[in-house]
């Protein structure tokens, strides 16, 4: 059993940019800040690309409900990733998208998308309209997740990082994504969140920006004692376990996050052998980013099968062993498909 946590669909209405080709978003200082890709509104393209690589299921999201304000858009987008559901059983799973910061419309659509709908999680940025995952305006959509058994994926969020350093090269999406995944998730932690919502389950894609590389740096570093910040406000907060709790045992991750194309997908299989071996087996999912990282089905065999050549672990990923820990009846979804 292979299911993707991480593909990406835009219904479209919504979709930007030339339908007959690739192009790229960019933002107000000129920056590119997300791929206009025309396989996004394609299904067909999906249903090839799975048939090809023998994955079972793919969990969709959608780029312009990362944070999305606009509730009516929210609500169109969750009506379509459900129709998409129904006209193709047991093959796709759709991801919630509502408007984080606002508890009356967050609420109602989460339990719309949790009740009628059946989705299993919701999806939000690592960045919520320049907001930190730790606001207490967020406190009410962590608590009502939880209490309706649902997983939150967060994606990088989905424009450049405020810094002018990163103006240039691209840095924004290749280095600045992958700096706000580790940030979010570092605030969730000493923030205390995941100590006041101790059943939320939270999967950060690419591997939480690879924050595994930087353990013995933040290990380090939460001895406030030691670095001057144990009077410091908003510098000296603690969790109330230990850094390695929460990143090994309450936090899952995506394996993906590396960037196609490769044809031998060496570059995937290198990126997820380091993963693996910095954070947890048992909190680990596999995830493609198709159509945004890799695009071919080729590639995207390819990537699967250099992930399996790398060893036990890896082909535990693929074999979805910690599926259903964040999608429960995974088994009854995919006996509806058909024959």
């Amino acid at each position: 059993m292979i299911v993707d946590f991480q593909t990406h669909y835009t219904p479209p209405e919504l979709q930007k940019g030339d339908p007959t080709r690739m192009t790229v978003q960019l933002d107000e200082n000129g920056n590119p800040n997300y791929l206009l890709n025309p396989l996004l509104t394609d299904v067909p393209a999906f249903m090839r690309m799975m048939d090809r690589t023998g994955i079972d299921a793919c969990v969709l999201s959608s780029g312009p409900g990362f944070d999305q304000p606009d509730i009516g858009k929210c609500k169109l987008i969750n009506d379509r990733l459900r129709e998409i559901e129904l006209q193709h059983p047991g093959r796709f799973i759709g991801l919630a998208h509502v408007p984080a910061l606002n508890p009356d419309e967050m609420i109602a659509e989460l339990k719309r998308c949790a009740v009628e709908l059946g989705f299993p999680g919701v999806v939000i940025a690592s960045e919520l309209q320049g907001q930190a995952l730790d606001s207490e305006a967020l406190l009410p959509f962590w608590k009502t997740v939880a209490d309706l058994g649902l997983y939150v994926f967060i994606h990088p969020l989905p424009n450049v990082i405020d810094w002018p350093q990163m103006y240039a090269d691209d840095l924004g999406r290749i280095l600045g994504w992958e700096f706000s995944l580790m940030t979010a998730t570092m605030r969730l932690i000493n923030s205390g969140v995941l100590d006041k919502v101790p059943h939320l389950k939270v999967q950060f894609s690419h591997f939480s920006g690879g924050i595994g590389r930087y353990l013995a740096r933040i290990r380090g570093f939460q001895q406030r004692g030691v670095w001057g910040t144990i009077d410091i406000p908003r510098h000296n907060r603690m969790p109330e376990k230990s850094i390695d709790h929460y990143i090994h045992e309450r936090l899952y991750y995506d394996c993906a996050g590396w960037a196609g194309p490769d044809p031998s997908a060496t570059w995937g299989a290198e990126w997820v052998r380091h993963g693996l071996s910095e954070v947890a087996l048992s909190q680990c999912v596999f995830a493609s980013d198709y159509p945004q990282a890799i695009r071919d089905p080729e590639e995207v065999a390819g990537y699967i099968e250099a992930v399996r050549g790398i060893d036990a672990n890896a082909r535990a990923v693929l074999n979805g062993a910690n599926v259903s820990k964040l999608i429960p009846n995974i088994k009854d979804r995919l006996a509806l498909r058909k024959a």
